[in-house]
């Protein structure tokens, strides 16, 4: 569903994706980790068409990302921002929405799925109709990711979703995030720096550093074999995944 071929983004001057080769099965999920800087926001907006690449090919289900073909491609994706990225002066049911208002559906249909989506994500009765500086961080959440799903995507790509959030709100919301995940069976491609979140989210975790892919594989396989000294680290940072399967 998603193919990167031979990859590279430079940003003046400065290298922030070296030539990289990935693909994302239909239907799978990985995690991108690794510290910041390291290329793996980058990685996600070449996906979805936000920056295009320097050299190389971004596909999506075959079709190749470019100018002609970039925003029927987007409408194909759903995408989840650091900190939610919510329009203030919307209320979060205008925020879901918005996409589908743009696109003609009728009132009806918006409402029918406005309603479906907020049961799916656990939205409190009422938050619909708040703007989002009434909102909890954790709602604030959970509102954009129903607008990610709105237009029932194929692809959902999240970039650091939750780390903004204290531990618990962040707890509860990765148990519901991947309840929804088992029941919508999506491609996903999440970036984020904590790899206990990585191995609960995703079945494959691959490990960035210095714009390129160190290593991809299951934790248990990372575990067994580091391919790279930075792997190592990040597995000894979070010593209470050892012997994680």
């Amino acid at each position: 569903m998603i193919r990167l071929e031979e990859v590279s983004k430079s940003f003046a001057g400065k290298e922030g994706l070296r030539a990289t080769s990935l693909a994302v099965a239909k239907g799978g999920r990985l995690a991108i980790v690794g510290p910041s800087g390291c290329g793996k926001s980058t990685l996600l907006r070449l996906v979805i068409g936000l920056v295009r690449p320097d050299r190389g090919r971004v596909l999506i289900d075959g079709a190749p990302m470019s100018g002609e073909t970039c925003l029927t491609l987007r409408r194909r994706m759903g995408y989840v921002i650091q900190e939610g990225g919510l329009f203030p002066h919307l209320t979060a049911g205008q925020n879901v929405t918005l996409m589908a208002r743009h696109l003609g559906w009728t009132a009806s249909r918006s409402e029918s799925r406005l309603r479906e989506l907020s049961a799916l994500v656990r939205l409190p009765d009422g938050a619909v109709s708040r703007y989002p500086a009434e909102l909890s961080g954790g709602q604030r959440q959970r509102v954009s990711l129903m607008r990610a799903l709105m237009l029932d995507p194929e692809v959902v790509l999240l970039d650091e979703p939750f780390g903004s959030l204290d531990p618990v709100v962040r707890a509860a919301l990765q148990d519901d995030l991947l309840a929804i995940f088992e029941t919508l069976g999506k491609t996903v491609l999440l970036v984020t720096h904590d790899l206990p979140e990585a191995a609960s989210l995703a079945r494959e975790i691959a490990m960035m550093d210095g714009g390129r892919i160190l290593q991809r594989g299951s934790l248990a396989e990372l575990q067994r074999e580091p391919a790279d000294p930075l792997v190592s680290a990040f597995l000894r940072a979070y010593r209470p995944l050892q012997g994680s399967a």
